[in-house]
């Protein structure tokens, strides 16, 4: 069993409180909290070794060098990567998937499709319309079925006209898990390019992108317990090597003539600029966090917390949950929503219990649209929250409720 209370204690933010009510941070879908292992990085990064990577030949620079690209390793490993040629850093998924929908610029051609699903992030939705938009390319959407990916509509909508298949390993609102393994052999039965959202799932479960089989997934640095500004797009080498460099200059040039320039090899031909050497060396050492913790641990974890509080909300009146009730396919995330209140008004009411979550569309405003709802509450966890934190939450539901039917 992981020791969520041991571990409580290396996240020095979770020791307040708000509103006079001890902090539960169960906005972790959003942002992980930072352990001090990290923090700690960050500060040694700067008190000791602060200097740009790759050009200079003090001590300095190479011991910045040796620790930015010691990160690309860890990351290699942590993901399965075959090679660190294969790992290139991004400021997030954001800019992951972005990079991808431009590579498919290169690729689409009128007639052709690209299949998603509607339970994408806007992140995953918008760079495909543009691609779309750009090249004549169809957009096709895959819808649910019992609050999970239809597979069926997915095999049936899945011809040789698709180009690409962008989908979200886990929903940053449903919860839902999708079998990804299953969607890449599908795609690449058809020969298209199988690209991944790893947001939700990177920081919460083992991911071997070649066990997979997926050609790109993308995921970020500071929902797994590492600084902000850092993210991670695996790609195939062989897929890296057709896609072009999306920034120029700084670190990613070889040479430059008056009129042309030629790249760096992978993985460098995509990192134009000073790169983010604190945050790569923080997301290197939140690995080694949770690699010491074990990502099976993890998930067990949330799997259990999961099971511990969805039968207490699911017993509270008035209360919709969003996504599969198969508790199997869920991650650490529950959207739901409060008989008639305003998830704002919810959200706002948790937090004068010291109840941290998420209120809005959470940039899913198309499967919020399919829902037939305007927003929804959500509560999601990680290796530091406890049943405790879920009994906190069920309580601070129940006073909501109680609360606004006495003022009504």
């Amino acid at each position: 069993m992981l020791d969520s209370h041991t571990i409580r204690k290396d996240f020095p933010i979770l020791d307040q409180s708000v509103n006079d009510e001890p902090l539960v941070y169960l906005d972790n879908a959003a942002t992980t909290q930072k352990p001090t292992q990290v923090l700690e990085a960050l500060k040694a990064y700067y008190e000791n070794d602060n200097a740009n990577v790759h050009r200079g030949v003090h001590t300095l620079a190479e011991r910045a060098t040796a620790s930015y690209e010691a990160a690309r390793e860890k990351v290699r490993t942590f993901i399965n990567a075959s090679s660190t040629k294969e790992v290139l850093f991004t400021r997030g998924t954001t800019t992951g998937l972005n990079w991808v929908a431009r590579f498919a610029e290169q690729v689409l051609q009128e007639g052709d499709e690209v299949l998603i699903s509607i339970m994408e992030h806007h992140s995953n939705i918008i760079p495909w319309q543009q691609a779309c938009q750009k090249t004549g390319a169809k957009l096709v959407y895959v819808y649910l079925k019992d609050g999970s990916l239809d597979m069926e509509e997915l095999e049936a909508k899945l011809t040789s006209k698709t180009k690409f298949v962008a989908i979200t390993h886990a929903s940053n609102v449903l919860g839902v898990v999708n079998p990804i393994k299953k969607i890449a052999e599908l795609a690449h039965a058809q020969g298209a390019i199988m690209v991944v959202d790893g947001a939700q799932s990177t920081p919460h479960m083992k991911i071997d992108v070649q066990e997979l089989g997926v050609d790109f997934f993308a995921f970020s640095g500071h929902k797994m317990a590492a600084p902000t500004g850092i993210g991670v797009l695996y790609g195939k080498e062989d897929r890296l090597k057709e896609m072009s460099p999306i920034e120029f200059g700084g670190e990613m040039i070889d040479f430059v003539y008056e009129q042309s320039a030629s790249w760096k090899e992978l993985p460098w031909k995509f990192e134009a600029g000073t790169p983010n050497m604190a945050g790569a060396i923080g997301l290197g050492e939140a690995i080694d966090y949770l690699e010491k913790i074990g990502m099976d641990r993890v998930e067990q974890h949330e799997h259990d917390l999961i099971a511990y509080v969805f039968p207490k909300l699911q017993a509270i009146e008035g209360l919709t949950i969003y996504g599969s009730k198969d508790l199997a396919q869920r991650s650490g995330v529950i959207a739901f929503n409060l008989d008639d209140l305003h998830p704002h008004d919810v959200a706002t009411a948790l937090d004068y219990e010291g109840v941290a979550v998420r209120a809005g569309h959470h940039c899913a405003q198309p499967l919020l649209h399919y829902l037939d709802v305007p927003a929804t509450v959500r509560a999601s966890f990680y290796i530091y929250n406890t049943p405790a934190d879920c009994d906190k939450l069920v309580e601070a539901l129940e006073k909501t409720k109680e609360f606004f039917n006495g003022t009504f």
